[in-house]
């Protein structure tokens, strides 16, 4: 048997509760376990990948956990046995930062498949299959990559993600909203949302991650491979920009602090800060390369962007709004910020890269709400690109100066499939003097629900750059990128409540080597 099939075995025991972990000691119950929440990796360097656990007893409880220091052991093998061993240590698990650990594991070979675990007395948790990237000046043959976002609790099951384990990706790419502020703390994935139970503080972020990250169908997708991550709005607030919240919240700056610290204790991130402790300012762009056969610019824009254009007075956050809004036409304002847009320009400019994927939240096509028929008609919602025009121009300019090849621009968010030609001009055909200069990959969410596929379909009308549109499924994307050409497929659930549900090809696109421009297949 290969291994991802044992892994997804594993994965199928777990889901189902009749999993018994190899040298755990018999327990009265099963809070008592120390590993609740699972492992994961991510972050894969040629030589070097990053472990994660969280040491919680009970997922509704941290003070069940008692607030000492912990001696977590970790190994890496070449076998699931773990036979042969590769590398092993010991780390500390702190309660000033939740007793996550962080084992950031070098000297592995290039491109290379490794099983790891944690243990803490006589537990073990489970293992885990990660991998390295390939050598930088290697041209791998394929990568198989999985893309998801927006997985609210309370809108579904996380089906998607056993989905996910099954497909055996190389690696998977997560664009945000990986938790959401509100709902009520349970374990089950309810039947209809309630909001209420906001997140404010640490602790309450805390505990919004241990939830989350306590559903079997998610662990095992971190168990299938290693995962890079960046975080979208919901893992603070709904639509906040920089500083400001939607309630003009004057102490929103020691919010959002909060919860970023929790996100980088519930994720296997290597941590960039400004200042030890200065969690207000922990930087989440990255760059992770496969080898010349991929560059993943992965992005941030929510930590530097400038405020919505032309919000309605008395509160933050989106609105739609009209090109009379002076804003749209500022150069001062940035999605990015001005260091992560000359980051992103430097990057384009040194890739060797076949391709060059933008991770990052939001669709960068230009979506009017409204048919544009001249010059200055359109609607458009001020939290995605289209609120920021001119720094979405910069960034097409930075890219096509650069010459980085076959752009592919991956985006969640919005809850819909899409895929879209970009160019300068979204309002004039392409041409030669206006060619499609990237193409645009957007999953659906995991759970969060969105609007009526007929509304998608006016969309689809207004807006004929985008060639495919669907919102009226939930599923995640899957993409094979090699040296001729990436294919990338829609994946939609049959029933996002049913943890059992089956899944279904939707569309599928095909982008060659040299010829930017998606095509259905």
């Amino acid at each position: 048997m290969d291994a991802p099939r044992r892994l997804f075995l594993q994965h199928a025991a777990l889901a189902a509760g009749g999993f018994v972990l190899p040298g755990a000691h018999a327990r009265a119950a099963a809070t008592s376990y120390p590993f609740s929440l699972g492992v994961a990796s991510g972050s894969p360097l040629p030589d070097s990948v990053v472990l994660w656990t969280r040491i919680l007893n009970d997922p509704l409880n941290a003070a069940a956990t008692p607030a000492v220091a912990f001696a977590v052991r970790w190994e890496v093998a070449h076998d699931q046995a773990f036979t042969r061993i590769v590398a092993r240590g010991t780390a500390s698990a702190l309660p000033a930062l939740a007793h996550s650990v962080h084992v950031d594991v070098r000297g592995l070979e290039p491109a290379r498949w490794y099983w790891y675990r944690f243990m803490l007395g006589d537990a073990v948790s489970p293992a885990g299959r990660t991998r390295t990237a390939p050598k930088p000046d290697s041209m791998p043959g394929a990568l198989k990559l999985a893309v998801a976002s927006c997985q609210h609790w309370e809108f579904g099951s996380y089906a998607a993600h056993r989905h996910i384990a099954a497909a055996a990706p190389d690696l998977v790419a997560f664009l945000g909203d990986y938790i959401y502020e509100w709902g009520p703390y349970q374990l089950t994935h309810p039947a209809s949302a309630l909001r209420t139970a906001e997140s404010f503080s640490l602790a309450e972020y805390r505990a919004r991650y241990a939830q989350y990250k306590s559903d079997a169908d998610l662990q095992g997708a971190h168990l299938a491979a290693p995962w890079i991550v960046t975080w979208d709005d919901h893992e603070v607030g709904n639509d906040y920009a920089g500083d400001r919240d939607e309630r003009l919240d004057a102490g929103f700056a020691l919010r959002r602090a909060a919860a970023y610290q929790a996100f980088y204790e519930h994720m296997p991130l290597r941590l960039v800060l400004a200042r030890p402790g200065d969690y207000a300012g922990m930087r989440m762009y990255q760059r992770y390369d496969w080898g010349r056969l991929a560059r993943f610019h992965v992005l941030d824009d929510r930590q530097y962007r400038a405020t919505h254009a032309c919000g309605p007075a008395g509160r933050g956050g989106s609105s739609s709004v009209t090109r009379a809004c002076a804003a749209l036409r500022d150069p001062g304002r940035s999605m990015l910020g001005r260091e992560q847009e000359a980051w992103l320009a430097e990057g384009f400019q040194t890739s060797k890269a076949r391709w060059n994927l933008i991770a990052q939240q939001t669709p960068m096509a230009q979506s009017s709400q409204v048919p544009i028929a001249k010059p200055g008609d359109g609607r458009f919602w001020n939290d995605g690109w289209d609120g920021y025009p001119v720094a979405r121009q910069r960034l097409f300019d930075a890219l096509g100066k650069s010459g980085a090849a076959n752009a592919l621009v991956l985006a969640g968010d919005v809850h819909t499939f899409y895929a879209s030609d970009l160019q300068k001009n979204f309002n004039r055909p392409a041409s030669k003097g206006n060619p499609v200069i990237a193409t645009e990959f957007c999953g659906t969410s995991v759970t969060s629900s969105s609007r009526p596929q007929a509304r998608t379909l006016q969309y689809l009308e207004m807006n004929r750059h985008t060639r495919y549109g669907r919102s009226d499924k939930r599923g995640f994307m899957l993409m094979d990128v090699t040296p001729e050409k990436t294919t990338t497929v829609f994946v939609g659930l049959d029933d996002v409540r049913n943890a059992q549900s089956g899944k279904a090809t939707l569309a599928t696109f095909e982008v060659a080597n040299g010829k930017a421009g998606a095509r259905q297949v």
